[in-house]
């Protein structure tokens, strides 16, 4: 079997898939998505198809190792996001030729359904009491046992005042009255919180008991990272702006986190994802793939999921359109049920996309962060 073609869709709201055909007629599917570089990633894409074109998409491992091995630089969100979306799709090629699940193929099943946790309530400056007792009510209502926010609004300096951390905790403990002590709460600081303010945010936030607090600092320095896990109770996690084994060896190695959050999308693709999760296993260290993507992510995070014996629980971003569950994109939309996703039993990836909808929903992939400054002296934030 050879690859004869790869296809890139920019896809609204802000996604990228990419889609590689056969001689033999079987196709797979990606999400290479990057927020905000989407369109670089699709040149990349491109120059890596020169020569995918004509080369077996059974060797996986050897693709990858020409991709990321075969530049003089390496690693990146370019790069390395191009390269998992090509992966994933070569494991969908794979699944399908020997018509089975690629989680068979990473070992088999580890559980039979996929505990989800959902995002509990939109992104907003100052919500009100009535609004977050709303959506907690609506997310455990839907089955959620599980919840995730960002209620530490953006931007926020590197020393805040106590009326900045004041107006957090009381918005989690308004959180943790509604849902009760049996749902489990995380909270993204999304690397907005300095290494002086986190460790203090932390201490006020554990009478609420989160699930875990994500990206407390920024991910470039392991030691701070550290440093401020040893400070605080709650269990930690980040991952999901680190690119392969490399990018996680120090993380792991050192036990700066207790769960890693690996994005497939960006990490290198499934296998990287199973081989970061093994490193993790050996530190007893748990997984929570990120994922605030679209469908075919969710697809891939799913098998993963399905495989591997540390696992925690799988992002699922919540869109009230059910938009990345697949709905209007895929012919057979994932399912939640009780706050989780029965193991995937299709071939490959298990999905079937509606190619007519991929290209009805064609845009220019033309998408950009928010960029935050503080009003007083307009110096730029972290968003």
């Amino acid at each position: 079997m050879k690859i004869t073609n790869v296809e890139i869709y920019q896809v609204r709201p802000r996604w990228m898939l990419v889609k590689i055909s056969t001689d033999e007629g079987i196709t797979g599917w990606g999400e290479p998505t990057l927020e905000g570089k989407a369109t670089v990633v699709e040149e990349m894409i491109h120059v890596f198809s020169t020569w995918l074109i004509g080369e077996d998409p059974d060797n996986i491992e050897a693709l990858y190792n020409r991709m990321y091995r075969g530049g003089f630089y390496r690693g990146g969100g370019v790069l390395c996001s191009a390269i998992s979306g090509i992966e994933q799709a070569l494991w969908d090629i794979k699944g399908k030729r020997l018509g089975v699940p690629i989680w068979q193929l990473l070992g088999g099943r580890c559980r039979d359904r996929v505990r989800m946790y959902a995002h509990a309530v939109p992104f907003k400056d100052d919500p009100s009491r009535e609004e977050l007792q709303y959506w907690v009510k609506k997310r455990v209502d839907d089955g959620f046992t599980a919840l995730k926010t960002s209620m530490v609004n953006p931007p926020i300096r590197h020393v805040d005042t106590w009326k900045k951390v004041e107006e957090i905790v009381s918005r989690i403990a308004v959180m943790r009255e509604t849902a009760g002590n049996c749902v489990d709460i995380a909270i993204d600081f999304h690397g907005r919180v300095s290494p002086a303010m986190a460790p203090l945010l932390m201490k006020e936030l554990e009478p609420y008991h989160p699930m875990f607090v994500e990206e407390p600092v920024l991910p470039e320095n392991v030691d701070v990272m550290k440093e401020v896990s040893q400070k605080t109770v709650i269990p930690i996690a980040a991952g999901e702006r680190l690119f392969t084994t490399f990018g996680f060896r120090e993380l792991i190695d050192k036990r700066a986190v207790h769960i890693i959050q690996p994005d497939l999308c960006h990490c290198g693709g499934i296998l990287q994802g199973l081989k970061i999760a093994a490193m993790a296993a050996n530190q007893y260290i748990s997984v929570a793939p990120h994922n605030p993507l679209g469908p075919v992510a969710l697809a891939a995070c799913l098998q993963l999921d399905t495989a591997i014996s540390n696992f925690t629980a799988q992002e699922h971003p919540t869109h009230e359109e059910k938009l990345d569950l697949g709905v209007g994109l895929l012919k057979n939309p994932f399912v939640i049920q009780e706050g989780y996703i029965d193991v995937p039993k299709g071939p490959g990836l298990g999905i079937d996309v509606d190619e007519y909808a991929v290209k009805e929903l064609q845009y220019d992939g033309n998408w950009a962060n928010p960029v935050l400054y503080f009003e007083d002296d307009h110096s730029m934030g972290e968003w």
